[in-house]
């Protein structure tokens, strides 16, 4: 299957099929180097897959986790491009998860002010949410996402049989990005959540999260609107991610937590309960005073409060500006 996302500047591909991973340079047709960005948690059969069908390619590798999306790690990859004498025809391969993903994309972005760049996600998370829409971010003095540009891949491959690698806890940390979506603009992908395993129906479900998040792209590609609604779960979210290390806590469990304080009534009951069916945490232990702190370096900051996404029925939800007391009282349950 492939889906066509267009942009500002055009438009580019997502295949989704499986096997596509053997299937690259038929789907690319790369003809200049190649840096392929990767990290030590990814199969390197799957970095490798990709590599021998690139003729000129190049292979970087950084330590697995969110700790190294940062200054050190981006500053080598252009010193990897600049040594390697990359130019202009060339380009930059993310075959991984979000954070390989962000690091090559902010690289691409920048390296002689934008170069090619091609996403190949290789987990859940990433497959159905964060390879395509064109952020690109790397963290800085502690906060998530806080240096990045907009920059479209110009494709993207999406192997399902990929997964197969993945452990349980990353599987959900995964599913709870496509909860998210399900819970604020798809009642009937929610309720196909509900009443089946969500292995058995993995294609659908990647499938479905990404017609959401491109029909939202393609109508707000800036987040100057609509944008927004996918950042369900992640005001809190990315705050407690922040102050728990970034890496105690997976992303979608953080994400998993924010949707705990933004939902309301019997949409809420619901989150929760297919949370837990996910193995997904609805609550947790953090410190409340530098969660808040953490929030107030949100993007979404504004003046006196945060712009924030409320879900009150599945499938539905609300746009509301919550005044930092607010949101302060939410966070100590008042």
């Amino acid at each position: 299957m492939i889906i066509n996302l267009k942009t500002s500047g055009g438009s580019y591909n997502i295949t989704l099929k499986r096997n596509a991973l053997n299937e690259v340079n038929k789907i690319l047709n790369i003809k200049g180097k190649a840096l392929i960005v990767t990290d030590s948690g990814v199969p390197r059969v799957y970095v490798e897959t990709v590599a021998n069908q690139i003729e000129n390619s190049i292979i970087y590798t950084f330590p697995q986790g969110e700790k190294s999306k940062n200054f050190e790690t981006y500053s080598a990859l252009l010193k990897t491009l600049a040594e390697n004498k990359f130019d202009r025809k060339d380009c930059v391969i993310a075959v991984g998860g979000g954070v390989t993903g962000d690091m090559a994309g902010f690289t691409a972005a920048t390296y002689m002010r934008g170069i090619s760049f091609y996403n190949i996600p290789t987990t859940l998370l990433s497959q159905v949410d964060s390879s395509i829409g064109g952020k690109t971010a790397i963290d800085f003095e502690g906060y998530k996402n806080l240096v990045g540009a907009f920059y479209q891949p110009e494709a993207v491959i999406i192997d399902p049989n990929v997964l197969k690698s993945l452990g349980e806890r990353q599987f959900n940390n995964g599913l709870a990005e496509s909860i998210k979506m399900a819970a604020t603009s798809d009642s009937d992908l929610f309720q196909l959540l509900e009443n089946n395993d969500a292995k058995d129906i993995i294609e659908v479900v990647i499938e479905k999260s990404l017609l959401i998040k491109k029909a939202v792209v393609e109508e707000d590609e800036k987040e100057t609107g609509l944008r927004k609604v996918l950042n369900f779960g992640h005001t809190i979210g990315h705050a407690i991610e922040t102050v728990t290390g970034l890496d105690e806590l997976y992303h979608g469990e953080c994400v998993a937590l924010g949707m705990m304080y933004m939902s309301s009534g019997e949409a809420k009951e619901k989150i929760k309960n297919l949370l837990v069916k996910n193995n997904l945490p609805t609550s947790a232990n953090f410190d409340i005073e530098r969660v808040f702190e953490a929030l107030q370096h949100d993007k979404k900051a504004a003046g006196s409060g945060v712009n924030t996404v409320f879900v009150n029925k599945i499938g539905e939800f609300e746009f509301k500006f919550l005044e930092y007391e607010e949101i302060y009282n939410i966070l100590k349950g008042v």
